[in-house]
C-alpha cells in the first residue's frame, strides 16, 4: 500500500514539476522572441572548446552507470543473491538509453529486463526502481540546500524567478526531506503490517484475485527487503554519494571545458548543480526536458550569461550527460536481438512472477 502511495506522490510532483517546466519553456520562448535570438552567438559557445575536459566529462558521467548497476545489485540481492552484475549493468545502458528515445515511459525498460534477466518478479524490480529514485530525491535535496546555502555567499545577484525559487527553497527541502524519510521508514518497517491489513480488506474479492494482488504485494516486499538490513542500507547510501560525486565530477569537467564557464568557482557550479537536478525529473522523449530548461534559466537568471550562451552551455550539458549512454545502449539492445518497439510496449510484455520465488 505504501509503494502505491508513493507513487501516486511520485505521478504528483512529476506533474509539478512538468508544469514548472512548460511555465520555464515559456519564459525562455518570451526571451527569445523579445531579445532576438542570435544564432551565432549559439555557435560560437562550442568554439574554443577543451576536448580533454570534455572528454573527462564524457568517462566520468559513463562511470556512474556502473554505480547505478552495483546500486541495483545490493537491492536485487535478497531476492537473487547470485545476481549478475553484468546483466544489471547491461539492462542498465540500454534502460538510460530507452529514457532518451521514450522519455520517461523509458523509466519501466529497466526494471522489466533485470526481471526477466535475473528471474525476479516484475513488481519486486519497480519496488527497487522507487528506492532508487527515493535514494537520488534524497541527494538531490542535499545538493539543493547546499546550493541555499552558498548561494547568498556567493555574490550572485539572482533574477526574480530565481529569487522566488530561493525564498521557497527552505520549505521544498523540508517537505521533500521529510517526505524522502517517511517513504524509508515505511518501506523497512511497515511493509509487513501494511500488507496484511490491505489482504484483510480485499477478503470480500474472489479467492484467485486475491491469490494475484497477494503476490503483487509480496513482490514489492521483496524489492523493498534491502531496507531491513542496515548493512545494505548503508550500501545503498555510499553508492548513493558516489554516484552524485561522480556526477558533480562530471558537472566540473564540461564546466571547466566551455571558455564561458571555465571561470565559475566549485562553489558556483554545485550551486548550477542544485537548481538543474530538480528540473532533470522531467524528460521529452528525443529531446530532454527539464534540465536543459532549468540551466538555461539559471545561467541567465543567477550568473548572468546571455541567452544564447546559456542554451548551448545547456545543450552541450544534455548531450554529455544523457545522450553519451545511446551508443553503447543501441549495440547491447541489437547484440541482443532486443527490438526498440517492443520496448516502448513492456507494459504488455511484463513477465508473470516466478513461482520459486521465497515469499
Amino acid at each position: 500500500m505504501e509503494a502505491l502511495i508513493a507513487r501516486s506522490s511520485s505521478k504528483k510532483t512529476i506533474a509539478l514539476l512538468t508544469l514548472g517546466a512548460l511555465g520555464a519553456v515559456g519564459f525562455i520562448l518570451y526571451r527569445w522572441r523579445t531579445a532576438g535570438f542570435q544564432w551565432a552567438l549559439f555557435i560560437s559557445t562550442f568554439r574554443g572548446v577543451d576536448w580533454a575536459w570534455l572528454a573527462i566529462g564524457i568517462v566520468v558521467i559513463l562511470s556512474t552507470y556502473l554505480g547505478r548497476a552495483l546500486r541495483w545489485q545490493v537491492m536485487v540481492r535478497p531476492i537473487r543473491p547470485d545476481s549478475s552484475l553484468w546483466r544489471i549493468l547491461d539492462a542498465t545502458a540500454i534502460g538510460f538509453t530507452a529514457i532518451v528515445f521514450f522519455g520517461r515511459a523509458g523509466e519501466l525498460v529497466r526494471p522489466y529486463l533485470i526481471s526477466v534477466r535475473e528471474k525476479a518478479p516484475f513488481s519486486s524490480q519497480m519496488a527497487a526502481w522507487l528506492l532508487e529514485r527515493v535514494m537520488d530525491l534524497m541527494m538531490v535535496i542535499f545538493i539543493f540546500g547546499v546550493a541555499l546555502a552558498l548561494a547568498p555567499r556567493s555574490g550572485l545577484k539572482p533574477g526574480p524567478h530565481v529569487k522566488a525559487l530561493l525564498e521557497a527553497g527552505g520549505v521544498i527541502i523540508g517537505v521533500a526531506g521529510l517526505a524522502c524519510l517517511a517513504m524509508l521508514f515505511a518501506f523497512r518497517y511497515f511493509s509487513d503490517q501494511m500488507h496484511d491489513r490491505l489482504m484483510s480488506a480485499i477478503a470480500f474479492l474472489p479467492a484467485a484475485t486475491r491469490h494475484k494482488i497477494d503476490q503483487i504485494l509480496g513482490a514489492f516486499r521483496q524489492g523493498f527487503g534491502s531496507t531491513k538490513s542496515n548493512g545494505f542500507v548503508l550500501q545503498l547510501l555510499g553508492y548513493s554519494v558516489l554516484e552524485w560525486l561522480l556526477i558533480t565530477g562530471c558537472f566540473i569537467s564540461i564546466f571547466r571545458a566551455f571558455p564561458l564557464t571555465a571561470r565559475f568557482s566549485v562553489a558556483d557550479i554545485v550551486i548550477f548543480m542544485g537548481f538543474v537536478s530538480l528540473g532533470s525529473a522531467v524528460q521529452i522523449p528525443g529531446v530532454g526536458g527539464g534540465m536543459q530548461v532549468a540551466a538555461v534559466v539559471v545561467l541567465t537568471e543567477l550568473f548572468g550569461l546571455t541567452l544564447e550562451a546559456a542554451t548551448g552551455f545547456a545543450v552541450a550539458l544534455w548531450l554529455v550527460t544523457f545522450v553519451t549512454i545511446v551508443p553503447l545502449g543501441v549495440v547491447l539492445a541489437f547484440r541482443e536481438g532486443l527490438n526498440w518497439r517492443s520496448l516502448s510496449h513492456v507494459r504488455e510484455d511484463m513477465p508473470s512472477p516466478p513461482e520459486d520465488l521465497p515469499q
